[in-house]
Formats: structure tokens, sequence, C-alpha cells
């Protein structure tokens, strides 16, 4: 057994089923090690940000690590900013990066980096098998680490030498770490804090964003604590027969006046709130005058067990309304825009639908109209690096096959890793992938005006379009392998989302939106 062989084998044997690969060189061991492991999955990526932002979306669908292989310092560079995307998301992800041998990393060669220099802030764990014996065992030991004690991203380097050479053996088989269970004096502690409350919030992430999570979110509600989700989360139970809670507000202005008079900010699975941005005059931290914020549990806790745990302990038996099941007959007609295009969703998603969000400015309407849609999943860009939302759908669709996948992203946030759609194609993928096409950096011509930067001139402007020339997102989608069509009017894109639903394998969608 190479050493190659040994750790793909030992990730297999702990339960990992996909590798989304941009291999080189040094990694040819490790792609001839897969094609003797049916157990994993292999799929191609033709850039390796389009790879890690797929193993974020697989992960977020089975709550297990999917393999990332990845070509030196340079290719994890690459794929950086989804790494960072899932860093944020609290998300499993075991990044195989391959290194030089050892003994020709003297030699300086071309593609030779400090990778655990560049690798190592934006992993919970990074380590090198630099020896052949202990391939096997790190592989078990970048699994576990992948769960905490907060999840996230780990990083293995395999030298090639390591990955060439025999007498590698399989890890010794390790226990998958649980989140931590409620902390019974802080459970205790938020309770008391409550009784004393005027005006209670709870800032909820994690697990309590499941639909069971969110039952019991529910009757915290119904006993008077207002319950917000984080602005941007990994995933939430969504639609008819589900809990609505509330959404931080993004801009910082408004995350405050809507917080206004909260005397109390109970904070579980996630952190306390801070601004996206420093602006001028405005408050970085988002919690009020005269509010006190208190953490029962942070990412690395079991968040739904937390909000039971603290109902108990108010005595809150009662179950909150839910949300009801309400589709419209009637499809929209008119100007096609974010209102209309979040309508037809609600009207056509199919129950079970994964939705990725990245539609940027766009997003926030399409996710208002689905509230009451049938039941669905929508997971979030949680790092807010643009370029996650068709790599996600992609590793989304992979983890579940027997599902649907709608990925909503803005024409700039697709750009960067549109490579994902070739994937798509090649996998037969079944995502619904809907670009909001304005030829603009839309949330940056807002931003400009936020943050003061004074009255853009025509070279400021430049720098905020996209339309010259303009991206044909037909074409550029047909030229890798997947169907597409253009609408312009909201009957257009009814029409066309009907379909696109209705068929097998990846599709694509441009909606023509204003850019203001």
């Amino acid at each position: 057994m190479t050493g190659a062989e040994a750790l793909v084998s030992t990730l297999a044997d702990h339960g990992v089923t996909a590798c989304f690969a941009n291999p080189g060189t040094s990694e040819m061991h490790l792609v001839t090690a897969l094609d003797h492991e049916p157990r994993i999955r292999s799929v191609l990526c033709l850039f390796e940000g389009v790879a890690t932002g797929a193993a974020d979306g697989h992960a977020r669908v089975t709550g297990g690590p999917a393999m990332t292989l990845l070509h030196l310092g340079a290719g994890y560079l690459n794929g950086g900013a989804n790494i960072h995307n899932a860093k944020r998301a609290w998300t499993p992800m075991i990044n195989v990066i391959g290194d030089h041998a050892v003994p020709h990393l003297r030699y300086d060669a071309p593609l030779t980096s400090n990778i655990m220099g560049l690798a190592g802030p934006n992993s919970n764990w990074i380590k090198s098998a630099d020896t052949v014996a202990s391939a096997g065992d790190l592989a078990a030991e970048a699994w576990e680490a992948s769960f905490g004690p907060a999840p996230g991203p780990v990083s293995l380097l395999l030298p090639a030498d390591t990955a060439w050479a025999e007498g590698g053996k399989p890890g010794k088989k390790r226990i998958r770490p649980s989140l931590c269970a409620p902390d019974a004096a802080r459970v205790e502690a938020a309770a008391r804090k409550v009784k004393d409350a005027k005006k209670p919030v709870i800032l909820i992430n994690g697990s309590a964003l499941t639909k069971s999570g969110l039952t019991h979110a529910g009757r915290l509600s119904k006993a008077g604590i207002r319950v917000l989700t984080d602005t941007f989360f990994p995933r939430q139970a969504r639609g008819a027969g589900t809990f609505i809670p509330d959404r931080m507000q993004y801009f910082a202005e408004a995350a405050m006046a809507d917080l206004e008079g909260s005397d109390l900010m109970l904070v579980a699975g996630t952190q306390v709130p801070v601004a996206f941005f420093s602006y001028p005059g405005k408050p970085s931290v988002l919690v009020p005058e005269g509010c006190s914020p208190y953490i029962i549990g942070g990412p690395e806790s079991d968040s739904s067990a937390i909000l039971a745990a603290l109902a108990d302990a108010l005595g809150a038996t009662a179950a909150a309304d839910v949300a009801p099941l309400d589709i419209s007959d009637i499809a929209p007609t008119g100007d096609l825009n974010a209102m209309t295009v979040g309508m037809s969703i609600s009207r056509h998603m199919p129950e079970g639908t994964f939705v990725s969000d990245d539609g940027v400015s766009n997003g926030l309407p399409c996710f208002l109209m689905t509230q009451r849609a049938r039941p669905h999943d929508w997971m979030m860009l949680t790092g807010g690096a643009i370029g996650q939302g068709m790599p996600l759908a992609l590793g989304a669709a992979i983890a579940a096959p027997d599902r649907k996948v709608l990925c909503l992203t803005g024409d700039g946030a697709g750009m960067y890793t549109n490579q994902a759609l070739w994937s798509m194609a090649r996998e037969n993928a079944n995502v619904v992938n809907v670009v909001f096409v304005n030829h603009s950096y839309r949330i940056l011509n807002i931003e400009l005006a936020r943050t003061g930067a004074g009255n853009p001139g025509p070279t400021a402007k430049s720098m905020l379009e996209l339309g010259q020339p303009e991206i044909d997102w037909v074409k550029l989608a047909e030229a890798q392998g997947v169907s597409a069509q253009d609408a312009w009017t909201a009957e257009e894109f009814d029409m066309a989302l009907e379909r696109a639903f209705a068929e097998d394998g990846p599709q694509l969608i441009a909606a023509h939106v204003p850019a203001r």
C-alpha cells in the first residue's frame, strides 16, 4: 500500500464519499489511489475555487466532510476564498494538498511555496505526512479534527514521495466528535436573565436552524423572546410547517434600529453580531446601548439542544405558529425583478429543494417571498467572498442527487466560478441556476454611497459596471454543456423556471433585472 492509498482508504473508512479535485503532477499517485477506491466519488473541477466551494456544499447537506485535492500552495490559494467561506460556515472539510517530494524542497523549484504558512491561518488543523508510515494515521486525525471543537476546514499535506512510497497502512479508526452539549449553568443563568429582562432577544445559528431546532425556537418566541438568525447562515430549514424566525439586518444602522429597546441578547450557536464592514460614524458591534449580550454556547455547541433546555428552564411548553403553505396559482406579470423572481420560485420550487444563495443584492427579496413555499433548505454565503453560489450548488447536488438544487447568483458573483457549470454538466447535476443579470456590481453601488466615498466620477463608475462588453450567459452556459435561456419579463421567467425544474440535469436562466 502506498502512502496515497493509505490516505484515501482511511478517509473512505471514515465515511468520506466525495473528492472534489483539481490535481497536478505532484498528486498523480493520489489520482491513482482514488481510481482504486469505489467508495469515494471523484469530481473533476476546472478551478480550485469550484472544488472547495463544492466540498462546502456537500458537507452542508451530509453533515460530514468531503475531500478536496489541491495542487501545492498555488492550488490552495486558488481555492482559498471558498475555504474562507467554509470556515465562516463552520463546515467540516478535508483539504488534501500535494507537495513536492521532501528531498526536492531544498532546490526551490518553481512551484515551491510555504504551504504551512499559506494554509495555516485558514485551517483548524494542519499537518504534513512527511513519511509513508504516517499518512494513514494523519488522514484519520484530519477527519476527526474537521469536526471540532468547532467544525471547519483542515489541511493535510502529502509530499509526492510519501504518496508513491510503499509501506503505508490505514489509519486507526476514530470516533466522530459531537457538538458540545448545553452547559446547564449557562442555561440556568440565561433563564434568570430572561425573567429579569423587558425585551429579550436570542440570536441563533447552527443546529438551531434545523426544523427541530426551530420548533424549540418557536417555544421561546411564544414565551416572549424575539428570535433572530444571523444575517447569513450555513443552512436553514424553511417553508410550510416551519417556524419563521426574524433575521438580523445586514446594514449596521438598520440592525441597530431593529434592535432598539432590546435589553438582553442571548447567543446560541454563533457569536455576538458585528457589522460586515466599518463605516464612518456607525457602530461595529451590533448590540444597542443598554442591551447586555450573553453567550449560552458558541459555534462548537449543539444550539438546538440549548434552545430546548432554555425553553424547559422557562417552562415554555406552548408551540408557536408555523408557516402555512401559501402558493399562488397566478403567475407574475410585467417587469422582471427580484420580487417577481421570488414569486415564481415560490410557485415552482419542489419540496426538498436546496437553495444556494449568492444573489448578493437580489437574494433578499427571493428569501422573503419563499417563507411560505414548499419545505426546503436555504444555504447562504457566510464569509462574504462572492463566487460561492454555483460551486456550493454543485456539491449539494452531488450529495443529494434525488433532490433539486436552486442556485441564485449575481452576474458578478457568478463570473468568479462559472467553471462550476462544466462540472455540473459532466456530473449531470440537478441544479437550476438563476443568474441575476444587471451588468453591475450593484451592491457596490449601494456601498459607495454608504461609505461616504463621495460622488463617483467616470473612473469610479466604470469600476462597478459589467456592461462593456456585456456577458452573454446563455452562450457561456451552453459552451460548458448546460442548457440555458434568457428571461426578460416576469412571464418569460415564470415559464422558464417551471420548465427548468421539470428537466433533469443542469439548467441556467439568465434573469435580466434592472441595475438600480
